[in-house]
């Protein structure tokens, strides 16, 4: 407790600790699903000096991308939510990125995660620049769970210009005791937004839905939702042609 409170303090003082992901965790996965990959190529990246695994999916004639961004602690071929939207969604026409984003030691909470949201900027970029080589005239960020923390991190330091569109699933989710740091810049963004979450979410995303949804207004683009899936929990287990179904929809109709 005393430590969550000293995290706070140094928020509040703009002076947040400098800290690195756990590098070695991260080499570790990506010689564990290297190998194993069915669906797309993985693709090595750089950002801030360092290579980092990613997983190309292309369409046929896609010119609309999607970078995904996965949840707290996992990688960019989970069975859960993002494997099935990397490689779902390039069945609907559109090509997909997924990244590994900066990750710690398995019992890491989200005050432990704060301090290195920086370090998932230069990947983001890294994975915009690869879309935009590789002929792709539209990119849509898409975060889901830590991964929205990283996200709105990137997009509160650098702004939205450098994509086209935003996808958060799972929004606003933390741990016990631990609150969000700081509010999504959700009020401000450019992009139209797709803020999709389960029924069965988590209780502060569920409870933060309408705060969420009131910034989105704000914000004022008229093709921005916020949409429930039926009986889905945090994570989207066993809904995966559910997810990928209702994000490729929201898709069609940016076009």
């Amino acid at each position: 407790m005393r430590s969550s409170v000293i995290l706070i303090l140094i928020f509040c003082l703009g002076q947040a600790v400098a800290a690195d992901p756990d590098f070695e965790r991260e080499a570790r996965m990506a010689d564990e699903i290297v190998d194993v990959i069915l669906d797309g190529d993985p693709e090595w990246l750089e950002a801030d000096g360092r290579e980092f695994l990613s997983i190309y999916t292309e369409a046929e004639d896609s010119a609309v991308a999607v970078i995904i961004l996965h949840g707290r602690g996992f990688h960019p071929d989970w069975a859960d939510t993002v494997n099935p939207l990397r490689v779902g969604l390039v069945e609907h026409g559109y090509s997909t990125l997924s990244l590994q984003m900066p990750v710690l030691a398995k019992d890491a909470k989200y005050y432990d995660y704060v301090p290195i949201f920086q370090h998932a900027h230069a990947r983001i970029e890294a994975g915009i620049r690869f879309l935009r080589d590789n002929g792709h005239a539209k990119v849509v960020l898409l975060a889901h769970s830590c991964g929205v923390h990283m996200a709105m991190d990137w997009i509160r330091t650098k702004n939205d210009r450098n994509i086209d569109a935003f996808i958060g699933l799972g929004m606003g989710a933390t741990d016990y005791q631990q609150p969000m740091h700081q509010a999504f810049p959700l009020d401000w963004m450019h992009v139209p937004i797709l803020d999709l979450y389960g029924e069965q979410d988590y209780p502060a995303v569920i409870r933060l839905a309408p705060g969420r949804k009131n910034m989105i207004d704000q914000a004022g683009h008229e093709k921005s939702r916020q949409m429930v899936m039926p009986a889905a929990d945090h994570y989207f287990t066993d809904q995966g042609d559910a997810l990928v179904g209702t994000v490729a929809d929201w898709l069609d109709q940016l076009e």
